[in-house]
């Protein structure tokens, strides 16, 4: 019951203050610093919740952008709403990569998202055919399969009530979103409409897909997400102090990164650091892949 009003308390939390097979090991390249990246299509960043692209204070990405552009990478963004449901965001995702082909003159894009970012891109490509103009998508610490998190906040009663979804919308607001819906984004992650989603809404055959994802050791090594690892973790085992291994292993092509990291600390968020490597040089070998692959 502890862990249950902790985890509650912690994702209530990351609502209103933001901030918040077998698997294969990924094979990081050399990297030497300001080189430069052969990439045949520009790259888009796609968020999660509690993230909007176009207000600083919920920068999405950290460094991230900027480092990928020193390596002369074209980066852009999915302009998606922090709570707006899948298919609004599929939508907006839609528009974005609709302006970034027509001001750049490319054929593709390639996504990468981060969290519900990578099920709004998934559904994006699906439900507007854009298998023709994604050429990869790589999802990070994405729940394809649900989150418990979501799961313990639906099934809490109070979540439930008028009064609590007025609150919700106007939390959603306050990111600067064009259309909030805290209570349905929740609902769309529970592991019950996500194991839904994942058998209806398939994989496009032109497409590149990947699912990278992360795991906390411990709880200490992110204390914002102490309370919530615990609890992913007894539900489901090894996590990210919101999203369970088994939930971001998804598909042909999964890799779990080395190190403990946590689900905020993969987008720059924190000073975590891996022995020898920053968290930006993970993205650098992402798309510097991405290139020898032809994408």
């Amino acid at each position: 019951m502890k862990y249950y009003k902790a985890a509650l308390i912690t994702v209530l939390c990351l609502i209103i203050i933001p901030g918040c097979a077998s698997t294969k090991k990924i094979a990081f390249m050399d990297i030497e610093p300001g080189e430069k990246i052969e990439l045949k299509y520009p790259i888009v960043l796609v968020h999660g919740i509690a993230r909007n692209d176009n207000l600083e204070r919920y920068r999405p990405w950290s460094g991230i952008p900027n480092v990928l552009q020193g390596c002369g990478v074209e980066v852009y963004f999915g302009n998606t709403d922090a709570w707006g449901t899948i298919a609004s965001n599929a939508d907006m995702l839609k528009l974005s990569i609709d302006n970034i082909m027509e001001e750049t003159g490319c054929e593709k894009v390639n996504i990468i998202a981060h969290s519900k970012g990578g099920i709004d891109s998934r559904y994006c490509i699906w439900k507007h055919g854009y298998g023709d103009k994604v050429a990869s998508l790589t999802t990070i610490s994405t729940p394809h399969y649900g989150s418990e998190i979501a799961d313990l906040f639906y099934n809490a009663k109070i979540i439930h009530t008028r009064i609590i979804k007025r609150r919700l919308h106007i939390i959603g607001k306050l990111y600067g979103d064009e259309n909030p819906d805290i209570y349905n984004v929740n609902y769309e992650l529970t592991s019950e409409n996500m194991r839904e989603f994942s058998e209806f809404i398939t994989a496009d055959s032109k497409v590149f897909y990947q699912s990278i994802y992360t795991i906390m050791d411990n709880p200490r090594d992110d204390p914002m997400f102490a309370y919530s690892y615990i609890y992913v973790r007894n539900q489901s085992g090894e996590n990210d102090g919101i999203v369970s291994e088994k939930s971001a292993h998804w598909g042909e092509n999964s890799v779990r990164l080395p190190g403990s990291i946590s689900h905020e600390q993969i987008i720059g968020h924190g000073r975590k650091k891996i022995p020898g490597m920053e968290i930006p040089d993970i993205y650098i070998s992402m798309v510097k892949e991405l290139g020898k692959m032809g994408y």
